[in-house]
């Protein structure tokens, strides 16, 4: 079995969820917190739910993937909201053609 390294510092963040009052600003001050940089970030609302996308840089944060995913679904979980938090090498290799 071939182990993944990684090779950027690039992590994707999907917030899904009935759309609420702060769900961008939430997200985002939990990140410039922890000095994560946001690269791209896309979000919609369709009908009553609140779907976004991010592109984060962890390179000059000292949390790991792992720790920013423990940290943002568990918060997210209390708001009624999904978060998922993938290095951008294991989603690339999950979404691959």
């Amino acid at each position: 079995m071939e182990i993944l390294k990684a090779r950027t510092s690039r992590v994707i963040i999907t917030v899904l969820g009935k759309d609420q009052l702060g769900i961008i600003a939430w997200v985002s001050g939990r990140l410039a917190e922890q000095n994560v940089n946001i690269l791209d970030i896309s979000q919609t609302i369709v009908q009553e739910f609140f779907t976004m996308i991010m592109i984060v840089d962890l390179a000059t944060s000292s949390l790991e993937v792992a720790e920013l995913a423990a940290a943002l679904s568990s918060e997210g979980r209390l708001r009624g909201l999904q978060v998922s938090v993938q290095h951008e090498d294991v989603f690339a290799y999950m979404h691959r053609i």
